[in-house]
């Protein structure tokens, strides 16, 4: 990994930083280069993964968890965040499993036209998704309200908004930190955290 400040290797690490490392490892028993990089404070680690788990993974969301990939995939791209790119592009083709709408999909957020692979509601949510990311200051009332219009309820809206958010803080982290995809297992997950509150 070429990170732009040292990480405490998760094989000597003790005490809070144990706990820390323990908390965040995948399924496969890893512990992703995301989380690693919060090392030197591992209270931020603990705080990045139970915000990931709260909004992306907890059981009372309603949305599609391929949809909540998908505005974190469209978040990462105009971010610029080619790691959370690869990690979450490949848990929404696993969560779609339909490759013809996976790649209509990835092809739409790559152009930044999401009109080409959703409409109504889902369009909307991507829509105010883009607007979010990249000018959150010029989000309106209309905006929500389109994406009611369409039929959103105000809980997905929140929950959009939420995984929106979520991803710009990560992106950040990981581009502000050079985080890289080295030695990492990508597309690992558990689908359901039913230990958040």
């Amino acid at each position: 990994m070429s990170n732009w400040i040292e990480i405490l290797p998760v094989e000597n690490a003790e005490g809070l930083l144990k706990e820390a490392y323990d908390l965040a490892k995948t399924p496969a028993g890893t512990v992703d280069n995301v989380m690693q990089i919060h090392s030197q404070r591992p209270h931020t680690m603990v705080g990045h993964l139970t915000l990931y788990r709260s909004v992306l993974h907890h059981k009372d969301n309603t949305l599609p968890l391929w949809f909540l990939e998908a505005v974190g995939v469209f978040t990462s791209l105009l971010n610029k965040c080619e790691y959370s790119f690869v990690h979450h592009c490949t848990n929404m083709r696993r969560l779609l499993k339909d490759d013809i709408r996976f790649v209509d999909i990835e092809k739409a957020l790559r152009r930044h036209a999401p009109e080409s692979a959703f409409s109504g509601k889902e369009l909307a949510l991507m829509r105010y998704t883009e607007k979010l990311t990249i000018s959150p200051g010029k989000v309106e009332a209309t905006d929500v309200e389109d994406a009611k219009s369409k039929g959103a309820t105000e809980g997905e809206i929140l929950e959009v908004n939420q995984v929106c958010a979520y991803f710009c803080y990560s992106n950040r982290t990981i581009n502000g930190l050079g985080v890289t995809l080295t030695g990492d297992t990508v597309g690992y997950y558990k689908e359901q955290q039913n230990d958040q509150d």
